[in-house]
């Protein structure tokens, strides 16, 4: 894409997130997370239903009562993007990739930050670190981040969120809102995820797309690996390849599954061909029902 092509397509994304924020999303997301400038009030004791995380160990040994650090959060905060742009990101059968879906989620929140004046970082990573944007406030800077979202320059076509999150457990030494953005086809990041999720305010992204989950029956095709990039055929109607393939991604859903659960961290589950613009939003609605504390 020219400089001008990608111009546009950040226009149109600005312009098509812009009514979800007016009537939706802005201004709501503030009250959801613990953010950056969370400063401690007072110890109360614990009720059900508060995080865990907060308890403080050495009041609650002395008092014999568990007892929670509570805090007063500031007006503003900062908000990370944490953005897997390996080559898996390129796989879609919709009408559009799981890059191009999700560089218009992680537009819609970069823009709702700067609608709060927030903070908002970028950090793209395959099996490296391929770009690192401080946070900063501002629209040009939020569409700044949306264009290196739709066309960033990748080294690797592979994946490593374990090296990501200790980046940026590395770079940032202050409470921040962090949204890790992938299709989580790696392994080996539990212990970071716990780590970067014990301080921050950690959600899971995750942008699938159907034929990930379901392979029709078309005969003999040809496969690729998307990070790898090996070619490999398969007989799409052979009850083998359809029992292994279910088998597999079962698997792989429960370990996940269990890793985010383990962490203690939220996730967002997103689809290519649905309204991810409105799922993100009931997102944040269901987290004020089920009164997330931080």
């Amino acid at each position: 894409m020219t400089e001008d092509e990608i111009l546009q397509k950040v226009r149109r994304i600005e312009i098509s997130t812009r009514k979800t924020l007016d009537t939706n999303l802005s201004g709501q997301y503030h009250t959801r997370f613990k953010g950056q400038g969370m400063q401690f009030s007072e110890f109360r004791e614990y009720y059900p239903g508060d995080d865990i995380r907060h308890i403080d160990w050495k009041v609650t040994a002395r008092t014999q009562t568990a007892h929670i650090r509570k805090f007063e959060e500031e007006r503003d905060l900062t908000v990370y993007l944490l953005v897997d742009v390996s080559s898996s990101r390129n796989f879609g059968s919709q009408a559009k990739t799981k890059a191009e879906a999700l560089a218009e989620v992680c537009g819609l929140l970069a823009f709702a930050a700067t609608r709060n004046n927030d903070r908002i970082g970028l950090i793209l990573f395959s099996d490296r670190i391929e770009k690192h944007i401080p946070p900063k406030k501002g629209r040009s800077h939020a569409m700044r981040l949306v264009s290196e979202l739709l066309h960033p320059q990748v080294q690797s076509p592979k994946t490593n969120i374990k090296q990501a999150l200790e980046y940026y457990a590395e770079v940032m030494k202050h409470t921040a809102v962090v949204f890790l953005a992938s299709d989580f086809y790696d392994q080996g990041y539990d212990r970071a995820l716990r780590r970067v999720g014990r301080k921050h305010d950690l959600i899971a992204i995750r942008m699938r797309d159907q034929r990930e989950i379901e392979v029709p029956n078309v005969g003999k095709i040809e496969m690729q690996d998307w990070e790898s990039g090996k070619n490999f055929w398969v007989d799409t109607g052979s009850y083998a390849f359809q029992n292994k393939f279910k088998e597999s991604r079962n698997l792989f859903e429960k370990e996940l599954e269990s890793s985010f659960l383990q962490a203690g961290i939220d996730r967002l589950d997103l689809w290519t061909h649905e309204d991810y613009f409105s799922k993100t939003v009931s997102y944040f609605r269901t987290r004020k029902k089920l009164g997330k504390r931080r």
